[in-house]
């Protein structure tokens, strides 16, 4: 039976990929079903547009017994920050049979903290979303930032994303203090007690990659890794091998308690 990112006892290591062609990606999806990862994350941004047709994204989803999710922010080589155009392929992705499709808290309206509250934004993402669902996938909704944040803050952007009609809610914030990364700790703990859709709570910065390791151990759904280290790929995520030696050794969960 196929994997699912959701339903899950323990947060799914995901691959993270930006491949170049469809082969690329087939290839990197086999390797993450070596290394033993429970789900794909594809992020379109450097796939030319004649790659990215229905058929492509099926192959690519068939060719492993894992979840796929499908990513194209604002970073896209080819569409750049046209929104409504990045849409068309994400949706052939859903049609293709993706689990789950991201979209950005600020689609339709560039934002602080990658969450519009323009009504009419909002409005045009719950039809995207409901569209999403229509074609039998589901919905990540995400935000990135630099800033640091506090527990308090980050609960309420992600009831605001699942307000929304998300079903997976996911935020990344900075992350270069102590500080920062003991507050990380403690909003870890205060989304497990509040919040019943699955989380996806990631740092970025100094002490990113520690709030990456014990995410699974309190309460994350989603922990996003790469096959390797090349060229572009950011230090900051674990390999999926890495992920899989520190959950394996790291006998906690605060699910048991």
């Amino acid at each position: 039976m196929k994997k699912s990112f959701f339903h899950r006892q323990d947060a799914a290591i995901t691959l993270l990929c930006a491949p170049q062609t469809i082969n690329e990606a087939v290839g990197l999806a086999r390797a993450a079903e070596m290394d033993g990862a429970d789900g794909v994350a594809v992020e379109l941004q450097r796939m030319p547009l004649e790659q990215r047709t229905q058929e492509n994204f099926r192959q690519l989803i068939h060719c492993v017994p894992l979840p796929f999710m499908f990513i194209d922010y604002r970073s896209d080589s080819f569409l750049k920050g046209d929104d409504d155009a990045r849409q068309k392929y994400l949706l052939l992705a859903a049609q293709a049979g993706a689990e789950v499709i991201d979209v950005m808290g600020d689609l339709y309206d560039p934002s602080p903290f990658e969450l519009t509250h323009k009504p009419a934004a909002v409005r045009k993402q719950k039809n995207l979303i409901s569209r999403i669902h229509k074609l039998g996938a589901k919905v990540i909704m995400s935000s990135h930032m630099t800033a640091q944040r506090s527990a308090e803050e980050v609960l309420e952007h992600l009831k605001e994303q699942s307000s929304r009609g998300a079903d997976i809610v996911k935020i990344v914030v900075g992350m270069d203090t102590q500080e920062a990364m003991l507050e990380g700790v403690r909003t870890l703990l205060l989304l497990h007690k509040e919040l019943e859709k699955p989380i996806v709570f990631l740092g970025g910065g100094k002490y990113g990659r520690f709030i990456r390791y014990v995410g699974p151990r309190l309460g994350a759904a989603i922990e996003f890794a790469v096959h390797d280290y090349l060229p572009g790929v950011s230090y900051n995520q674990p390999t999926i091998r890495s992920f899989r030696g520190v959950l394996e050794n790291f006998r906690w969960d605060i699910s048991d308690l």
